[in-house]
């Protein structure tokens, strides 16, 4: 029979066929079609006519198609579906991929046919999206080593296999870990517990097989737990579990792995002539330096602390009045902090989240989306792959513009986080290709028959998720490795957190912010206290964030740390600290940085975006309003259409006129008034 993966896909919207693939299928998929793709890549190199922008540069986008489109499906599954079997595969393909990847970079004769396109660019009559093709073609090979030779040129070709294995691991440990503990609880441990969370806990404990209710590592489960339990000791044992992720010792150990990763990072940068590897990674992003990097950082750390550190004093008073002596823990902050919340803003998670249900608030995306960019969205039910996961087509004015599927809840064989993936990205090299884009969440999933209800926090993550949806859908370049999200990393968090701003519209809320029993909207004074709340808390979001991105920072700036725990600790004792805030993401569980090159030293990306971010939304504000017509054409035509076919810097200018400096991000925080 033929291979499912193989075959051209003839369905609605040429979807993967989910209900045809098996585990067994990827392998020798992945097989064929590496074959192929260097039988393509050697013609290529080997073709006796001179090199041509169509022979070279086109035909290798084509070479790559098909593994392309084994893997796009094959990945999405790992992340979202894992089981034993796709575990094995990935720490199977992880150093077949590697290879590839090494064979073409370090393909000389191929080398000498872009190069040579390189030098006579001037006379190709390329257009600009060719141009940019070409150039960033040239620079990738580069960097990937293309000009070393001898020892440097095999030596890197190992560390980066090397790299591709660990990473493999980390990831792989680090979802054991996750997917393996939970808590349970009696009857009794439920006492003072809301209504959502006990329905969370219950739901958790059906899907673990257990007796009763648990509580889980699935952040969407032991936030709230933390926020509301008032069993110190419970909170205590969650939250040490939780920080604990990778580093409990024995096989699923992510410390030793984690060094590993950063000397081999630190020998790559040195083979390619750099001076450590923060200097590689960031020489391509709109920050271009680490002191670019760490001057922003240490803009927004002083007064994060200062709002941290105050608030921590509050909150300490707090917890001693409950008759609770000694020190604020970290396991404290969030139950104190929500108290605080609730008497200070008279606002209540208990009393929020019926309004927050999950279906209203895909509405409330959609809804804007369409507003925005005309875009309408149309239940479809094809095969899937969970029977969790949904599915819409996207059109506009009637033409198909993409497919969306949503994969909103928790369960043991996903990664914990939320991202966004492309099984198939816009292109039009090959004719008009649309995409089918995936959103994938870790939300609480209810018990059976009763709505699913967001946090706050959770609903901003569906809009930032969509947000980097609509980077995809509303993509119109030639070459898919220019479409969508592919750009620069420190911009490319700036369509997903500008679309968050989305969310706080009140006319948004009005509407879509409806009670799951009464169907009532929210309240106008229940939304005007949760809109004055939007910056509490906000010295503790801050610091927890900026003490990842700097330690990421520094873990990759010099020499390389033999201990990369003695030198976490030793970052955050520089930084000052607060002894009640942990890192948003500990060195043994930090995925960003270590399951891949992704986010390496570029975890800042995300508030280097929001200097964008918090600008971008006040232009809406300052023409028209959040709706305004003209603004919206001009943000899906400088930034969301044309994916990486010109500098990042230059598109954001185009649509703003300027860049920014991080003063509305400081006030967008509440921190431009503090100490």
């Amino acid at each position: 029979m033929t291979n499912p993966l193989l075959a051209d896909w003839t369905g609605p919207f040429e979807m993967p066929p989910f209900e045809t693939i098996k585990d067994e299928d990827f392998e020798p998929a992945v097989d064929a079609a590496l074959t192929e793709a260097r039988t393509a890549i050697e013609a290529i190199a080997e073709n006796p006519d001179a090199p041509t922008f169509a022979n070279t540069i086109e035909a290798m986008m084509r070479a790559d198609a098909p593994l392309n489109k084994v893997l796009g499906v094959f990945y999405n599954l790992a992340g979202a579906d894992s089981n034993a079997t796709r575990q094995d595969l990935q720490r199977t393909f992880s150093p077949l991929l590697s290879s590839y990847a090494s064979e073409i970079y370090m393909n000389a004769p191929l080398f000498q046919r872009i190069d040579t396109l390189w030098q006579e660019r001037d006379s190709l009559e390329l257009d600009p999206e060719q141009q940019r093709l070409l150039y960033l073609t040239r620079r990738g090979f580069v960097r990937q080593g293309a000009q070393l030779e001898g020892f440097a040129r095999d030596r890197l070709a190992q560390v980066k296999s090397q790299l591709a294995v660990l990473g493999t691991e980390f990831t792989q440990n680090l979802l054991k870990d996750e997917s393996d503990w939970m808590m349970e609880l009696s009857e009794a441990d439920l006492d003072g517990l809301p209504d959502f969370v006990v329905s969370a806990a219950r739901a958790a404990g059906e899907e673990k097989g257990a007796k009763g209710p648990v509580v889980t590592l699935s952040r969407s489960l032991i936030v709230p737990f933390l926020q509301f339990s008032p069993r110190r000791d419970l909170r205590q044992k969650a939250f040490e579990a939780w920080a604990a992720r990778g580093a409990n010792g024995g096989e699923t150990d992510n410390r030793d792995i984690a060094a590993e990763i950063l000397g081999l990072r630190e020998e790559r940068a040195m083979l390619l002539g750099y001076d450590d590897f923060a200097s590689y990674k960031l020489e391509t992003e709109m920050a271009k330096t680490p002191q670019a990097v760490r001057d922003l950082l240490m803009q927004v750390w002083t007064p994060a602390r200062a709002a941290a550190e105050a608030d921590a004093t509050r909150l300490t008073a707090m917890m001693h009045a409950d008759g609770v002596n000694g020190d604020l823990e970290p396991w404290d902050w969030r139950y104190y902090a929500e108290k605080r919340r609730k008497e200070e803003h008279d606002l209540d998670e208990a009393e929020l989240k019926p309004y927050l249900q999950l279906d209203r608030m895909i509405e409330a995306a959609f809804s804007c989306a369409n507003r925005l960019f005309g875009l309408e969205f149309e239940r479809i039910d094809p095969p899937l792959y969970h029977p969790d996961v949904r599915a819409w087509n996207v059109t506009r004015d009637g033409r198909h513009m993409a497919v969306f599927l949503g994969d909103y809840f928790a369960r043991g064989p996903k990664r914990s986080g939320a991202w966004c993936s492309a099984m198939r990205s816009q292109q039009k090299l090959e004719g008009e290709i649309r995409p089918i884009v995936v959103n994938v969440c870790n939300f609480a999933k209810p018990p059976k028959g009763a709505p699913a209800l967001l946090s706050y926090d959770d609903a901003r993550t569906l809009f930032h998720e969509f947000g980097h949806a609509l980077h995809q859908m509303l993509s119109d370049v030639t070459y898919e490795s220019l479409s969508g999200t592919s750009v620069a990393r420190d911009f490319v968090e700036l369509p997903s957190q500008l679309y968050e701003h989305w969310l706080e519209v009140p006319q948004v809320l009005e509407e879509f912010a409806t009670h799951a029993d009464t169907g009532a909207p929210m309240p106008e004074a229940l939304r005007d206290r949760l809109l004055a709340a939007t910056t509490y808390d906000m010295g503790f979001q801050t610091v927890e964030y900026l003490a990842s991105a700097l330690v990421d920072l520094d873990f990759h700036s010099g020499e390389a740390p033999a201990d990369p725990m003695e030198r976490q600790a030793d970052v955050l004792e520089e930084l000052g600290m607060p002894q009640a805030i942990r890192m948003r993401h500990g060195t043994p569980h930090f995925a960003h940085i270590f399951s891949g090159d992704g986010y390496s030293s570029g975890y800042y990306s995300y508030m280097w975006s929001e200097v964008m971010d918090a600008d971008a939304f006040a232009a809406f504000e300052e023409a028209g309003g959040a709706f305004d017509p003209e603004m919206a054409k001009k943000l899906e035509r400088h930034i969301l259409s044309v994916g990486g076919t010109r500098e990042a810097e230059e598109l954001y200018t185009e649509f703003r006129g300027r860049m920014p400096g991080p003063e509305a991000l400081l006030k967008g925080r509440g921190l431009d008034s503090a100490a």
